[in-house]
C-alpha cells in the first residue's frame, strides 16, 4: 500500500499460512506496550492522519491515510493476527481449495452492515464486479484480474462487454465460489486486503455518496468526514468479528507537519503518533520514555523514476537503465539513515522488506552500494541525465524534506546532476499528480506491506498495469517470471520465484530503494495498551482510553 508510515512478521507462522488451503480463527492480539490503569471503553482517542487521496471506497485507496479509515470501517473474509501475522478468518467460516484455482467460499452466519442489512455471499460478489469494473474508476480494480471473468469487465481497451466476472458464483447466501485463471498460491492470503471488502446493496444506488459516508460492516461505523480536519468513527456495537473495539472510536487528526502532530502529542492533545518527524527522532525515547514505540516494519522507501515522460521513454532501453543505476548509485544511504535519520533506518539492498517471506539479502546489488566514481562513470558514459537535471516530488506533511535534500546532496556532490526537493503541501496532492502521470522527474513511493509475502512488494508495484506502477514500468521478462512465480504448486515455489523476477528490477532500476522503515511512533499519558503490527498501524481496537 502506497505510503509507508510492526512486530516483525514470524516467517514460519506466515509459512504455515499461506501453505493452508482453508484458514483458520485466531484471537487478537496480546504483546506490545500496555499499561494496567482502568479503561474507560466508551473513550474516544484521536490519531495523526491526514486527508485521504480518494473516496471512502474500499478498491479506491492504495494508500495508507484512506487504506487505514477503510481497514476499520469494512472487515473482509480474512484479516491478519496483528502478533504473529497469521492468516484468520473474520466472515469467513472456511475458504477451500484444492488446486488453489478453484475456490469455495462459507461465510459465518449474523454479520451484518452498520445500516443493520445482512453481509451475505451476494455482498462480496457484487462488489467485487462493480470494483473491477473500469467505467468505476476504482484504483485497485487490478487486484481482482486473477478471476475469470475480469477481461470483459476491465478490458485493456473499450468499454466492458459485461458487467460480471464469470469466475465468481453464488450459490446461496452464504457460499459462493471463486475461479481464477490460473493457480495463486496465495490467493487467499490476497483475500485480506480492503479491495475484497463486501458492499450494503445501497452502496450500488449510489456509489459516489457512500464514498462521502461509508457504511461498512467492520468494527468501526462511520460518523463523520470533515474534509481536510478530521474522520471520525465510533464502535460498532454489533460486530461480530474477533477484534471487536475496547474503545468507543477514533479520531483521523488531520496534521500538515509531523512536528506539529508530535508537539501535540507531547502535551496530550494528540493520543497516538503515526511516525516521529525527523527533527524529532534524535530524542522521542528520552521524551516519551516507556510511552515510545521502536520497531520493525514491514515497509521500504523508494524513489521512482516517472519512466512515462519522454526524456526517459525516448532514451536507448540498456543506457537509461545504467544511468539511473548510477544514480542509486550516487546516494549514501548508510550516512543518511545513521545521521538525518537518526539510526532509525536500514539502508535498502533489495526491493523488499526484511521480515517479509521471500526476502533476499542483496537482490539490488552493487546499484544500491554507495560508488561515486562508478556512479559518474555510468551516467557519463551513457549520455547523462536526461536535461541534465532531477526533482524528487514528495509531500511535506509527511517529514521527507530533511532526507529529500540529503539525497540529493549526495547525488550532486558525487556525479555534478543537479537535485533538488520538489515539495507539494500534502499526500492527497502528490497522489494526484502521481495517478493522473503529471509528476515531471521522480517521486518518492514508499511501500507498506498488504500481506507478508515478496510478491506484494514485485507484481503489485511493478508489474505492468499494476495499480500502484507507479513508475509505468513494463518488462515482459519481469510479468512472466511473475505469472510463472504465481503459478507454482506451493507459497516457497512462489518466492523463489519472484526473487528470479527481482534480480530484473535490479537491471531496469525503474524505481531507487533507499531503506526499510521502522515503527517509530509514541502515544500520550491518556490511552495504553497501544501496540503496533507489522503495516506500522495501531491495533486500533485494542488500544484503550483511560478513565
Amino acid at each position: 500500500m502506497r505510503g509507508a508510515s510492526q512486530a516483525k512478521w514470524v516467517v514460519a507462522a506466515v509459512a504455515v499460512a499461506l501453505a493452508a488451503t482453508a484458514c483458520s480463527s485466531g484471537s487478537s492480539s496480546s504483546g506490545g506496550s500496555s499499561d494496567s490503569g482502568a479503561a474507560n471503553a466508551a473513550g474516544v482517542f484521536s490519531y495523526q492522519s491526514g486527508e485521504p487521496q480518494n473516496p471512502l471506497q474500499p478498491a479506491n485507496a492504495n494508500e495508507t491515510i484512506g487504506g487505514r479509515v477503510i481497514k476499520n470501517l469494512f472487515t473482509g473474509l480474512v484479516d491478519y493476527d496483528p502478533a504473529t501475522g497469521a492468516l484468520r478468518n473474520q466472515v469467513a467460516d472456511k475458504i477451500e481449495t484444492t488446486d488453489a484455482k478453484n475456490y469455495t467460499v462459507t461465510l459465518k452466519s449474523g454479520w451484518t452492515f452498520h445500516d443493520g442489512t445482512p453481509v451475505t455471499a451476494a455482498s462480496f460478489v457484487k462488489a467485487w464486479n462493480w470494483s473491477a469494473n473500469v467505467k468505476n474508476n476504482q484504483i485497485n480494480s487490478s487486484w481482482f484480474s486473477d478471476i475469470v471473468g475480469y477481461d470483459a469487465v476491465h478490458p485493456e481497451k473499450g468499454d466492458p462487454t459485461g458487467t460480471e466476472m464469470s469466475g465468481l458464483k453464488i450459490v446461496d447466501d452464504t457460499h459462493f465460489t471463486i475461479e481464477l485463471t490460473s493457480p495463486v498460491s496465495y490467493f487467499t492470503y490476497k483475500l485480506g486486503y480492503s479491495a475484497f471488502s463486501p458492499l450494503p446493496e445501497g452502496f450500488f444506488k449510489d456509489p459516489a455518496g457512500y464514498g462521502e459516508k461509508p457504511v461498512g460492516n467492520g468494527p468501526y461505523q462511520f460518523v463523520s468526514w470533515e474534509h481536510n480536519k478530521a474522520i471520525t468513527v465510533k464502535a460498532y456495537d454489533k460486530y461480530t468479528g474477533s477484534n471487536k473495539p475496547k474503545n468507543g472510536g477514533i479520531v483521523f487528526r488531520n496534521y500538515a507537519t509531523g512536528e506539529a502532530a508530535y508537539k501535540d502529542l507531547m502535551s496530550d492533545t494528540l493520543d497516538v503518533l503515526d511516525q516521529v518527524d525527523s527533527t524529532d527522532l534524535p530524542k522521542f525515547k528520552d521524551d516519551l520514555g516507556k510511552r515510545a514505540v521502536d520497531q520493525p516494519q514491514g515497509a521500504i522507501q523508494n524513489i521512482s523514476f516517472a519512466l512515462y515522460n519522454a526524456d526517459w521513454a525516448s532514451l536507448d532501453k540498456d543506457k537509461a537503465a545504467k544511468i539511473r543505476q548510477g544514480i542509486s548509485m550516487a546516494i549514501d544511504r548508510d550516512t543518511i539513515t545513521k545521521t538525518v535519520l537518526n539510526g532509525n533506518r536500514q539502508a535498502a539492498d533489495a526491493f523488499v522488506a526484511p521480515g517479509v517471506m521471500g526476502y533476499k539479502a542483496g537482490t539490488c546489488g552493487d546499484a544500491c552500494k554507495f560508488d561515486p566514481a562508478k556512479a559518474k562513470q555510468l551516467i557519463t558514459e551513457n549520455g547523462g541525465v536526461p536535461g541534465g537535471k532531477i526533482s524528487i516530488m514528495y509531500n511535506s506533511d509527511g517529514s521527507h524534506k530533511e532526507w529529500v535534500d540529503a539525497v540529493c546532496n549526495s547525488i550532486r556532490q558525487s556525479t555534478g546532476v543537479e537535485c533538488l526537493g520538489d515539495p507539494k503541501p500534502d499526500f492527497k496532492t502528490v497522489r494526484n499528480l502521481v495517478t493522473k502521470q503529471q509528476v515531471p522527474s521522480m517521486m518518492r513511493t514508499g511501500w507498506q506491506q498488504d500481506y507478508p509475502l515478496n510478491a506484494n512488494f514485485l507484481r503489485d508495484v511493478y508489474g505492468t498495469g499494476a495499480s500502484s506502477n507507479d513508475s509505468h514500468y513494463s518488462s515482459p521478462e519481469f510479468d512472466n517470471l511473475a505469472k510463472q512465480a504465481d503459478a507454482a504448486t506451493s507459497v516457497e515455489k512462489t518466492a523463489e520465484l519472484y526473487q528470479q523476477a527481482e534480480a530484473v528490477l535490479a537491471k531496469d532500476m525503474p524505481s531507487i530503494p533507499l531503506w526499510y522503515y521502522k515503527t517509530s511512533s509514541g502515544y500520550s499519558n491518556k490511552v495504553q495498551n497501544v501496540k503496533f503490527d507489522s503495516f506500522g498501524d495501531p491495533v486500533f481496537t485494542d488500544v484503550e482510553v483511560k478513565k
